[in-house]
């Protein structure tokens, strides 16, 4: 699987450009499915309008409002309840996959609980767009500043794709966001590297290769 984790979504002509780069054709040739899970598991961000905006391609963040040739939706809750042959195909058929932020841990409990995550390793051609917590899902641990629901394992390990933890909505010192100072003190308790980055900053990660792509503020940390 390409990963292109964002902090805010596909936010400035890099972001986008990274993105056609990955998916080898343009994004009217696409077809996506949208992932709304993390949205119901953060109190600030869903159930509700919210949920709403993102998957119509109303909200500030652009992910689904791109120009796809065609969005789905693929909620995570939904499918331990219906047999793997209903949802599966579709997935592997689809270009992108558009993950949005909310809680990482409520995220990562569904995509390992409805059979996405086993799935991950045969996308080999499937993009995964992450958007905050979308992108943090794919780290090994997100830290006790991002918790606000935990799984029954109680810890705050999350699938590990890369070797690399992110802290997004890095913002100038008061600000909505978080500061270089709040960064650098939630960096001091992962016990590997991590990016702090804005909303004009992606990580993209493909055949095991790490490149940021930038028109923001980034920094790497390291504990």
């Amino acid at each position: 699987m390409k990963l292109l984790l964002t902090s805010g979504g596909v936010t400035n002509d890099s972001i986008r450009s990274a993105l056609v780069d990955m998916v080898g054709k343009s994004i009217s040739e696409c077809t996506a499915l949208c992932i709304p899970t993390a949205m119901y598991g953060h109190p600030a961000v869903g159930p509700g309008t919210r949920v709403w905006d993102f998957i119509s391609g109303r909200s500030t963040n652009p992910m689904v409002d791109l120009g796809w040739k065609s969005v789905g939706v693929l909620e995570l809750t939904a499918l331990p309840s219906i047999e793997s042959e209903r949802w599966m195909p579709m997935v592997r058929e689809t270009d992108v996959l558009l993950a949005a932020g909310g809680d990482v841990l409520y995220l990562c409990h569904w995509m390992r609980e409805s059979g996405l995550a086993e799935l991950l390793p045969s996308l080999t051609d499937t993009v995964w767009v992450g958007l905050s917590a979308g992108s943090m899902v794919m780290t090994p641990r997100v830290g006790e500043d991002f918790i606000q629901w935990r799984p029954p394992s109680g810890d705050d390990s999350t699938l590990g794709v890369v070797d690399f933890s992110i802290c997004p909505h890095l913002a100038s010192a008061g600000m909505p966001g978080n500061s270089m100072a709040e960064a650098e003190a939630w960096a001091a308790g992962i016990s590997g590297p991590a990016y702090a980055m804005d909303d004009q900053t992606a990580i993209a990660v493909v055949d095991g290769e790490t490149e940021v792509i930038s028109e923001g503020h980034w920094s790497l940390l390291h504990p």
